[in-house]
């Protein structure tokens, strides 16, 4: 009362390197991905923590949303630094919210 299905199935003891063949491809797929998109992903996140860290006073600062302006106070235990995009026209920023920082003196705040 077998089926020949299941007769077939039972023949194989085997099945161990069929399943290294099917697992194979996705580990090659993680490792591509791994290098291609994750590895230079964290190290552009780590570069990026290293220029939050090294912000200093009289820096030209550009912002995610395209503020540019000069840092006019900044400390390394505040998260947030205090930003001149005009004469006398003073904010406050915080300090992961910083996408680059230029050259001193590069732009002047108008």
């Amino acid at each position: 009362m077998i089926t020949p299905a299941f007769a077939q199935a039972a023949g194989t003891a085997a099945g161990g390197a069929e399943i290294a063949f099917q697992v194979v491809p996705f580990v090659l797929i993680f490792v591509i991905m791994y290098f291609l998109i994750l590895r230079p992903q964290q190290k552009r996140v780590k570069d990026h923590q290293t220029l939050l860290k090294a912000v200093r006073r009289d820096d030209t600062i550009v912002t995610n949303g395209g503020l540019v302006g000069r840092v006019v106070k900044a400390s390394d235990d505040q998260p947030e630094i205090e930003v001149e995009i005009a004469p006398n026209v003073r904010v406050r920023v915080v300090r992961s919210m910083i996408s680059e920082v230029r050259a001193k003196g590069s732009v002047k705040a108008v």
